[in-house]
C-alpha cells in the first residue's frame, strides 16, 4: 500500500486530482498547457502534483496547482493512500512502471494513454512534448493549447535586469556544448556592450568559471549555483537574451517570451523546442545526430553549431527590448 506519511494536507471539502510529473524542469515546463486544461475543467478539484520539491517554486508561478507531492522518478510507490485521490493523470510517461503506480491509489478516473487497464489516446512517437500532453487533455474531453506556456514572474526582483544569460548547464554531457564556444559567445556579447552573466547549477560551477574567465568577465559574472530556483526564473525573466543548450533554462525564456538562442544536441527542436511564434531561434545541425540522451560525450548535431552562428542568431533578435 502507498506511503501516506508525507501526502499532502488534506481538504475534506475538495477531492484531489494527482498529477504526475516527477521529472526536471524543462519536463515540468512543457506540462503548463495540460495544467490549464485540467484547472479548466476541474475546478471543483484539488489538484496536488508529484513532482521533485526542489521546483516548488516554479511550481508557485504556474498557478493552480494546489499542492507538491514531493517524488522524485518513479521508483518508489506514490505517498498517498488508496483512494484518497478521486483522479489521477499521467503525465510523466505510459510505461508501465508509472501507470503501476497510479493503479495503486485506486481512483474513480485516470487520464493517461492506453494501455492495460487505461483508456485514451494511443501513444504516438515523434510529437513535440506540449503537443503531446496537450493531445492527451484534448482525448478525454479537455481541449488544451500547446501554445498556452506562460507562467507568472516572481515576486522578487530579477537579480540583474537587462543581462544577457549564457547559460552553460545540462544534465547530461550529449547536451554540454562545449565551454571554449560558451566563452567565445560571452566574449562576443560583452564586447557588443552587453552586461553578461553566466549561470549554471552547483555541479556547473568549475565549467561557470571557466567560462567567465576565458571570456575576461569579473569574477561576479558567474552566477552558477548562487542562485535560488525563483531567484533563477526572475533572472530569465528580466534578462535581454538567453542563450542556452535545450534545458530547463530555455524553457524559462519560453515561458516568459524572453528572446532565446537554444543549442540542441540528442534531441531536435521538432519535440524539445521553442515556441515557434516566439522570439526564440533553435540550432542543431540535424544531419549529425546520433540522438542518443546519455552518452558521455556532446551530440554531433550540438557540436555542429558554431559559435560564431550562435552569436549571429543573438544579433538578429535586436537589442534590448
Amino acid at each position: 500500500m502507498p506511503d501516506a506519511s508525507a501526502g499532502p494536507p488534506a481538504d475534506p471539502g475538495r477531492p484531489v486530482l494527482l498529477v504526475l510529473r516527477a521529472l526536471g524542469l524543462g519536463d515540468l515546463l512543457t506540462a503548463v498547457p495540460a495544467f490549464r486544461a485540467l484547472n479548466r475543467n476541474c475546478p471543483e478539484h484539488r489538484l496536488v502534483l508529484a513532482t521533485p520539491d526542489w521546483l516548488e517554486p516554479v511550481v508557485d508561478l504556474i498557478g493552480g496547482i494546489h499542492a507538491v507531492l514531493p517524488t522524485s522518478g518513479i521508483q518508489a510507490p506514490i505517498k498517498m493512500r488508496a483512494g484518497e485521490a478521486d483522479v489521477v493523470v499521467n503525465l510523466h510517461g505510459r510505461g508501465p512502471v508509472s501507470t503501476r503506480l497510479l493503479d495503486a491509489l485506486a481512483a474513480r478516473r485516470k487520464i493517461g494513454h492506453r494501455e492495460p487497464g487505461w483508456a485514451g489516446p494511443t501513444w504516438q512517437d515523434g510529437l513535440h512534448e506540449r503537443v503531446r500532453w496537450s493531445r492527451l487533455m484534448d482525448a478525454h474531453g479537455m481541449p488544451a493549447d500547446p501554445a498556452e506556456v506562460a507562467i507568472a514572474r516572481p515576486a522578487l526582483p530579477g537579480v540583474v535586469p537587462g543581462a544577457a544569460i549564457v547559460h552553460v548547464g545540462a544534465a547530461y554531457a550529449s547536451r554540454r556544448w562545449p565551454a571554449d564556444r560558451f566563452a567565445a559567445v560571452a566574449r562576443a556579447l560583452s564586447d557588443d556592450g552587453r552586461q553578461v552573466l553566466v549561470t549554471g547549477s552547483e555541479a556547473d560551477q568549475t565549467r561557470a568559471a571557466a567560462v567567465v574567465r576565458a571570456a575576461g568577465l569579473p569574477g561576479r559574472a558567474n552566477l552558477a549555483g548562487r542562485l535560488g530556483l525563483a531567484e533563477f526564473a526572475g533572472l530569465i525573466a528580466d534578462a535581454d537574451v538567453v542563450v542556452s543548450a535545450d534545458t530547463g533554462a530555455a524553457h524559462l525564456a519560453s515561458a516568459y517570451r524572453t528572446p532565446s538562442v537554444v543549442l540542441f544536441g540528442p534531441m531536435p527542436p521538432s519535440l524539445w523546442g521553442p515556441p515557434a511564434d516566439g522570439p526564440h531561434i533553435a540550432l542543431t545541425g540535424d544531419r549529425h545526430r546520433t540522438g542518443d540522451p546519455f552518452a558521455s560525450q556532446p551530440d554531433p548535431a550540438l557540436l555542429a553549431v558554431t559559435s560564431a552562428e550562435v552569436v549571429a542568431a543573438v544579433e538578429s533578435l535586436g537589442r534590448p527590448r
